[in-house]
């Protein structure tokens, strides 16, 4: 066993889309051994020539099974990994998890024990091995949520991957799971493609004044719709309530509007109705936690112009690291008309001063 994990291998991936490559990675980089599988040989090849693993033959015996194949298809292949591999524990990796270890239950019987469910809070707005990363999973949340019947050994089976690929493992019931992930996670989708639909048409002069903003509250949009009409579908129940509260505070919203175009912006109502959406806004983005689930942080933002030319951005990382100053968070944009780079610094309250006068005093042009 490696000092630098206690995971047994061999492990088992089955779907070798953006999470399971990722995982995939993260695992070599372990020197675990892994062996891959997928239903698209192209997939499986691909996979396999980034560095995620080697296909597995039918003599491959895995101690763990991850389970990375699509949410709709989640269930018959636990149950298969249940059945052909009968000393292994097998994990997933979808986004709901409700139903789950019932359903895997009814087909594989007493096998269920060594199933336990899991969602490691990781992805991106592009899909497929091409898009992996072997870092995908640093600094995340990954929910495990055991059954009545998991074995505790295979919970802490999941766990030890979590833990070595640099997850944070929390446990929840399932239930509790689907609840939180529709707040957090499947109503912003929804939110962010609504918000890009009305993109869809609009002139380009109108999409060339588009700002950080935008992309900002678009960027998973680019997300597969295939892949989110499955989980949004598995997790209607959840999504629900949400989507009728966002209903209703848009309509409001749309009231407002409709007697300020009508009787003016100083019509009774209108002003306090938007700064009632506003305000609970801020609310909620203050409850948002810092880095890896820790307690929500206001940091200071410091604005650099960066000159759109080679190695510039590196320069301005390397001058701040002299100053030892961490960057907790980046942003990154285009001047409008001009050859300049934006980069929106994150740093510590107390540091943002120290990092201005440090930046001047090195020839960078800082916006007050």
């Amino acid at each position: 066993m490696s000092p630098r994990h206690d995971v047994r291998g061999p492990v088992l991936i089955v779907g070798t889309g953006l999470l399971g490559t990722s995982l995939g990675l993260a695992l070599r980089g372990l020197g675990i051994e892994v062996g891959l599988q997928n239903r698209s040989p192209s997939s499986l090849h691909l996979a396999r020539d980034l560095g995620a693993g080697t296909p597995a033959g039918p003599d491959f015996r895995p101690s763990l099974v991850v389970v990375a194949t699509p949410p709709d298809v989640i269930v018959p292949h636990v149950v298969a990994a249940l059945r052909h591999h009968p000393d292994a524990v097998v994990t997933d990796v979808a986004s709901v998890k409700g139903g789950l270890s019932e359903a895997v239950a009814a087909e594989a019987g007493d096998a269920v024990a060594r199933y336990v469910g899991s969602h490691p809070m990781a992805g991106r707005e592009r899909s497929g091995a091409a898009a992996a990363d072997s870092d995908l999973y640093q600094g995340r949340t990954w929910v495990i949520c055991p059954h009545e019947s998991a074995d505790a050994g295979a919970v802490a089976a999941v766990r030890r991957l979590a833990i070595a690929v640099g997850s944070l493992p929390v446990v929840l019931e399932a239930a509790e799971h689907d609840a939180a992930v529709a707040a957090v996670s499947h109503v912003p989708q929804l939110v962010a493609s609504l918000t890009a639909t009305r993109l869809a048409d609009l002139p380009a002069e109108a999409l060339g004044l588009a700002g950080q903003g935008v992309r900002d509250v678009t960027r998973i949009a680019a997300s597969d719709p295939m892949m989110w009409s499955a989980i949004l579908a598995a997790n209607a129940g959840a999504v629900l309530p949400h989507a009728e509260a966002l209903l209703s505070s848009l309509e409001e919203v749309v009231g407002a509007l409709r007697t300020a175009a009508v009787d003016g912006p100083g019509a009774p109502g209108v002003m306090k109705a938007f700064a009632g959406v506003i305000e609970d806004g801020r609310r909620g983005v203050a409850r948002i936690p810092g880095k890896h689930g820790g307690a929500a942080r206001r940091y200071a933002e410091v604005t650099v112009l960066v000159p759109d030319k080679p190695g510039e951005l590196g320069r301005l990382f390397a001058e701040i690291g002299d100053a030892t100053i961490n960057i907790e968070d980046l942003r990154l944009e285009h001047a409008a008309g001009a050859k300049l780079g934006v980069a929106t610094l994150s740093v510590l309250p107390a540091r943002a001063a120290e990092l201005t006068a440090h930046l001047e005093e090195l020839g960078w042009r800082v916006m007050a």
